[in-house]
């Protein structure tokens, strides 16, 4: 999970709107109908194959130069960003039960203050995960 930038080619098609691929992946492709939500479609397909590549735990693939990408006419080479940890808590934000074995008085102290416990659990977790 990580902060992500690559290189996509716009090609501007006859009918006005964008198609854009990404040269360092087989299958990840959109397209907008204008360079705005082009830009936006573009993330957002940059993020879902990434994600899936570390869900799967694919090798990610370094990107290429985009200097060293040709482009021809009426298309342009153009960098993209994407933060999978940024995606993951959007899109992947269903609740998950957990169960937990805790000391009894640690249970009893914890009730007569009034924790929340899923919440001290997920403040420890993402404190103990740096996120």
């Amino acid at each position: 999970m990580a902060k992500y930038v690559y290189p996509a080619i716009f090609s501007k098609e006859e009918n006005g709107l964008y198609s854009i691929v990404f040269p360092d992946f087989e299958a990840c492709f959109t397209q907008g109908d204008d360079i705005q939500e082009g830009l936006f479609m573009a993330n957002d397909v940059l993020c879902l194959t990434l994600y899936d590549m570390e869900e799967n735990k694919e090798d990610i693939p370094v990107p290429s130069d985009p200097l060293q990408i040709k482009a021809n006419e009426n298309e342009f080479v153009t960098l993209v960003s994407c933060d999978t940890m940024e995606y993951r808590k959007f899109y992947d934000n269903k609740a998950v039960k957990k169960t937990l074995t805790i000391p009894s008085w640690l249970n009893t102290m914890a009730e007569r203050e009034g924790v929340n416990f899923s919440q001290v659990l997920q403040e420890s977790l993402k404190d103990r995960l740096q996120l």
